[in-house]
């Protein structure tokens, strides 16, 4: 066979891309699979890795009765806030994916992945939130191997850069390798663009989003739309394009440590859930908050409790409670720390003031950062001698604190702004777009549709790049989508003649 030939090609290492890999692999089809990157993973790998589903072998073990139409009607709700900005609701791609949620979930079972749950989540009526362990890399890892096994060619490092058309149907890809070289990929079953969000295309999000999402840095730097704007140039149109989640404030990323790199092997994973049903949680928490504080960010709690925002130049950043990152993403640095007196640390240590929510093991607090995120933890005796830590101006701090000090006074506030110490910071923390919602528009079978609505034949669209008007909202739908559609866009890719 020429290695540039096969029956299926698929744009994204990410955990679409991967799944949809398997599934034609696994109907005999010769796949090859592009990815940027120097490794797998996409934003899967960032993610904090809720997978939300009914009707799973988790629920039955606890009695929960759930079903796939009850998680469809839950979605009204999960999602009203983004249908009342005006957002389209495409409501037969919520079906496919709350339809084939329980079944992909025991198909990432059968790989090897194992989860805890299900964990609560308002305002869905049933629990439904179920989380991989130890960390999402656990998707790539388990996801890769299969492809392995499969034989998938796996090609790292390789930009695809357009498509190639004949007579009218999508044949292939133009793709640059490492060393710059373009050469051409041809595919008799079609193409899966399954190449991630553009959360980091600044064309993009300046044409849809304002000055702060803009401004904002992307989770995964390599979400730059390749997938969307390829498809647009051959005639395929963007729905919800300008429907994003808020920019989020979060933690630096912590440098991985031979901890994270462990491998999330079966014999591992099991005896974490093993001990997870078994082992009382405050034993097991701070073993598990090693893995999610790298995924983390600070809740509105933290600054109700008395915590300040401070830039690099020593002046408070104000901080919108109900979109904490909206005014750091107009800063010029995009960069601040949290800072907070002993008053404030004595609080934020035990319900309800916490500092993060992490999902399946509840709330993160002071405690849990000074031993699994040392690198943004600091503390000092005196407000001079942490400014000196951090760098910040301390006579600039000073007086901003002063004048906050004042109007809260006068709004009739009681609470301490920096007056104790020892005092704390924890940062840097920068705004970040986690995902960018707009998709491809796609029918029931992922084809891509062109602007007369029809399918542009032999393409196709999974995870973000075929999101196609569907809102998932909330923790756990946009992993299930990946992988649902992956599935989903391999099989009506590989049966087309």
């Amino acid at each position: 066979m020429n290695d540039k030939t096969a029956d299926l090609i698929v744009v994204g290492g990410g955990g679409s891309g991967l799944a949809c890999a398997i599934e034609a692999a696994r109907s005999g089809a010769r796949v090859i699979l592009f990815e940027k990157g120097e490794r797998l993973g996409g934003t899967t790998g960032w993610s904090v890795g809720s997978y939300t589903t009914s009707a799973s072998p988790h629920q039955q073990r606890k009695g929960i009765v759930d079903t796939p139409a009850a998680h469809f009607a839950d979605m009204d709700q999960v999602n009203a806030a983004a249908t009342r900005s005006g957002h389209t609701d495409n409501l037969a791609l919520r079906k496919l994916l709350t339809d084939n949620a329980p079944d992909t979930l025991q198909w990432l079972m059968d790989l090897g992945i194992v989860f805890l749950g299900p964990n609560p989540e308002p305002p869905h009526t049933a629990w439904r939130m179920h989380n991989v362990i130890p960390s999402s890399k656990a998707f790539v890892h388990f996801l890769e191997l299969e492809c392995h096994r499969l034989g998938v060619r796996m090609l790292l490092a390789h930009a695809v850069v357009d498509l190639r058309v004949e007579g009218g149907r999508v044949c292939g890809v133009a793709a640059k390798g490492p060393h710059g070289q373009v050469a051409d990929y041809t595919a008799s079953r079609g193409v899966v663009l399954a190449a991630g969000d553009f959360a980091a295309s600044h064309e993009l999000r300046q044409r849809y989003f304002p000055e702060e999402v803009v401004k904002a840095e992307p989770v995964n730097p390599l979400s730059s739309g390749d997938g969307i704007r390829m498809a647009e140039a051959h005639g395929a149109t963007i729905i919800n394009g300008g429907h994003a989640n808020s920019p989020r404030m979060r933690f630096v990323p912590a440098a991985p440590t031979w901890f994270h790199r462990v491998p999330p092997y079966r014999l591992f994973t099991k005896t974490l859930s093993f001990l997870w049903n078994w082992i009382p949680l405050f034993v097991l928490r701070p073993f598990m908050m090693r893995f999610l504080t790298t995924a983390l960010g600070p809740e509105p709690t933290l600054f109700k409790a008395g915590a300040l925002l401070v830039g690099p130049s020593g002046k408070l950043v104000p901080v919108d409670l109900g979109s904490l990152a909206l005014h750091l993403a107009r800063q010029p640095e995009n960069s601040a720390y949290i800072m907070f007196d002993a008053t404030v640390a004595a609080k934020l240590n035990a319900w309800p003031n916490f500092i993060s929510t992490a999902p399946g093991i509840a709330y993160a607090y002071l405690s849990d950062y000074r031993k699994a995120r040392r690198d943004i933890y600091f503390e000092a005796a005196s407000l001079e001698e942490l400014c000196r830590k951090l760098g910040v101006d301390g006579s600039v701090l000073t007086a901003d604190v002063v004048r906050e000090r004042a109007v809260r006074t006068a709004a009739g506030e009681s609470i301490s702004l920096l007056e104790r110490g020892p005092f704390y910071a924890l940062g840097p923390v920068r705004a970040y777009v986690t995902m960018t919602e707009g998709g491809l528009c796609v029918d029931e079978q992922l084809r891509v549709l062109n602007q007369a609505q029809q399918p542009i034949a032999g393409l196709y669209a999974a995870g973000s790049n075929g999101q196609g008007g569907l809102l998932i909202e909330g923790h756990g739908h946009h992993i299930a989508w990946a992988f649902v559609s992956g599935r989903i866009a391999a099989r009506n890719a590989v049966r087309t003649p």
